[in-house]
């Protein structure tokens, strides 16, 4: 969802108008894509397919529900907005769960959640989930999609979760597990405890994003990408003990972390 979405919560008899806005934004770089020979742009075209290939514009471009082969019935947007209750149109909170019960892999997108009304319904359940550690659960028509939604409160704001249907998330791949040694597990829960600490986000940066600026600066200046050189991971390490002994014998807390 790129675009703010205005519309309410309810819960019970309560109704609470929001506005929707973005948690996250992209840092990723653009690249255009060029011909080599001309270093020209490419462009893609939307052509009919039936008509000798000829370019459509926007404005004439619906959408289509193909139900036989070269046969479609034609739904605009308003067509899909006559579709929508009141109920899909709005986030209506279903029950309330354990926040810690929710698996991450059922987590799409995040957003901030801003009342544009009812501000003392919006504190209060904003207050009550946060104290309580629960959050709501509700489904919504986004755009064309029915759309699971969990409720959140994190440091005195609330935010709204995208999350995956069931049917969704896929099935783990089956591995044969093979058989662990005690002496393996502890090992390996002695060097989890050496390098665990308290989680600090603003700690992580993207390292490839600054070099990848560094190199544009470079091709623009006419200037050759240099190398990285980096530490070659070692070599001499025969078993999962010998590695995980090696590992331990390290510094403590040492962790991949980047500075700024």
């Amino acid at each position: 969802m790129a675009y703010s979405y205005k519309g309410a919560i309810s819960f019970g008899l309560v109704f609470i108008p929001i506005t929707l806005s973005a948690s996250i934004k992209n840092n990723d770089i653009g690249f255009n894509l060029i011909d080599r020979k001309t270093m020209s742009r490419v462009k893609y075209k939307k052509t009919c397919v039936d008509c000798d290939n000829k370019e459509v514009k926007n404005e004439d471009i619906v959408k289509g529900y193909q139900y036989e082969k070269d046969k479609y019935v034609i739904f605009t947007e308003k067509d899909f907005e006559k579709l929508k209750t009141e109920k899909d149109k709005n986030i209506t909170i279903e029950q309330f769960v354990n926040l810690s019960e929710v698996d991450p892999i059922y987590f799409e997108k995040s957003y901030y959640v801003k009342p544009t009304g009812g501000e003392k319904a919006y504190y209060v359940l904003l207050d009550a989930m946060e104290k309580e550690k629960k959050a709501g659960l509700a489904k919504c028509v986004l755009g064309t999609k029915e759309t699971l939604i969990l409720l959140r409160a994190k440091n005195g704001n609330m935010l709204v979760s995208t999350l995956y249907f069931y049917d969704e998330v896929m099935k783990a791949p089956e591995v044969k597990r093979p058989k662990i040694l005690k002496k393996e597990l502890d090992l390996a829960t002695t060097l989890i405890s050496q390098m665990t600490e308290k989680f600090k986000p603003e700690e992580f940066k993207d390292e490839y994003n600054k070099k990848l600026k560094k190199a544009i600066k470079a091709k623009i200046a006419g200037n050759n990408i240099v190398v990285q050189k980096e530490r070659k991971a070692p070599s001499n390490v025969i078993n999962l003990m010998d590695a995980l002994q090696k590992s331990l014998s390290k510094s403590p807390k040492k962790r991949l972390k980047h500075e700024a």
